[in-house]
């Protein structure tokens, strides 16, 4: 059974840094394109970081590259997420999610699989 469990969600200030972490099982990393989609209320979900389970090639749109890093750990099964200077529209739940392709994921609904989700909030 796939499972994904996301940590390290918290209340931050504006420029502080978080690290979210995504524990995973039912399958191997190596197979899977694993990413972080947020969703503030009242908006879609966005994609803010995919990474391949294959090359670790990486993905970031424009609004978090450069402040946002997705990295994972094979021996570990697990994924993180290293966020640096803050934004108060950073605030959203983020999730982790899976898909098994070696392609990177763009659109959040071509994911298969989903964690349950960790609050991020960013105070001004």
């Amino acid at each position: 059974e796939v499972e994904l469990v996301e940590s390290g969600g918290g209340l931050v200030q504006a420029g502080g840094s978080l690290r979210l972490s995504c524990s995973v099982a039912g399958f191997t990393l190596h197979d899977y394109a694993i990413g972080w989609v947020r969703q503030a209320p009242g908006k879609e979900r966005e994609g803010v970081a995919c990474i391949s389970g294959r090359d670790s090639r990486t993905y970031y749109p424009d609004s978090v590259n450069g402040r946002f890093t997705i990295s994972l750990d094979k021996r570990e099964n697990t994924v993180y997420l290293e966020m640096a200077s803050l934004k108060p529209e950073d605030t959203a739940v983020y999730y982790c999610a899976a898909v098994q392709t070696e392609f990177l994921i763009i659109l959040p609904f071509r994911y298969e699989y989903w964690g349950q989700g960790t609050q991020v909030t960013v105070s001004s």
